[in-house]
């Protein structure tokens, strides 16, 4: 098997981080002696998520054994999914900005038997519906447990009580068409065509859809990981995978 170096986007900061908190997995568990260290570790973690290689790959890479990158990666991804902020942290962290961006994404998954629960008729195509909420600057800040594809946005953002959250804080919320009725501080465009909207009602859905555009930037930080773009593992570990990403990129400036 030929190997090649590739680059992955994450900083050293980053890096450090995951080794730390692998560092201290290995601690609590009394590991004395592992195939790699917790930085290899920490390097071959985000090399299967930035890059989505096959496990007999990244083994090649690493000079270890593919069930051994399985239980490294596997391990990796638990530990990361559990230090991901829940919607309350998230929402208390974000009381004190003008507004946030609420919007869905929807990574897409192989096709598998039971495939209606998972078709998307918005995207037309198979996946798992995951609500993201990002601050004024496009950041990230939260990334919500991955519900089946033919789940609609707004009920996937009343379903994990996305709606609430922000209402009870009082904190201001864009977001599109999908999120028609949502009520409490969510705000979306007017509905219609352009040409049966007043020029003042067009106006607002201008500047709506500038705001919003920001958002784009939260979801290209979920879609930049490749093993997001086309998700072959069992539909009941997305959830995981997404909250492991959120918490490096959170964390990649610390």
């Amino acid at each position: 098997m030929l190997v090649h170096p590739s680059g992955i986007d994450l900083s050293s900061s980053g890096l450090r981080y995951l080794t730390r908190r692998l560092t201290a997995r290995r601690r609590e568990l009394g590991t004395r002696w592992r195939r790699l260290p917790a930085d290899r570790q920490a390097l071959l973690v985000p090399a299967h998520l930035w890059c989505g290689p096959a496990y007999a790959q990244l083994a090649v890479g690493f000079g270890v054994g593919t069930s051994t990158v399985h239980r490294y990666v596997a391990e990796a991804v638990e530990v990361l999914a559990a230090l991901a902020p829940d919607l309350a942290t998230a929402v208390r962290a974000a009381a004190r900005k003008a507004f946030v961006i609420l919007d869905g994404t929807l990574p897409p998954i192989g096709r598998i038997a039971a495939d209606r629960p998972y078709c998307s008729g918005k995207h037309q195509k198979q996946g798992m519906n995951v609500q993201v909420i990002a601050d004024p600057s496009g950041r990230l800040l939260w990334a919500s447990a991955a519900l089946p594809g033919a789940v609609h946005d707004i009920r996937a953002a009343r379903t994990h009580g996305v709606i609430d959250a922000l209402a009870e804080v009082g904190l201001l919320c864009w977001a599109d068409k999908a999120y028609q009725g949502a009520g409490g501080t969510v705000r979306v465009p007017y509905r219609g065509r352009r040409e049966k909207l007043s020029a003042g009602q067009q106006a607002v859905n201008r500047s709506h859809a500038k705001i919003r555009a920001l958002g784009e930037q939260a979801m290209a930080t979920l879609k930049t990981w490749r093993l997001l773009r086309k998700i072959r593992c069992s539909t009941t570990r997305i959830t995981a995978l997404v909250q492991a990403v959120l918490t490096l990129h959170l964390n990649a400036s610390s």
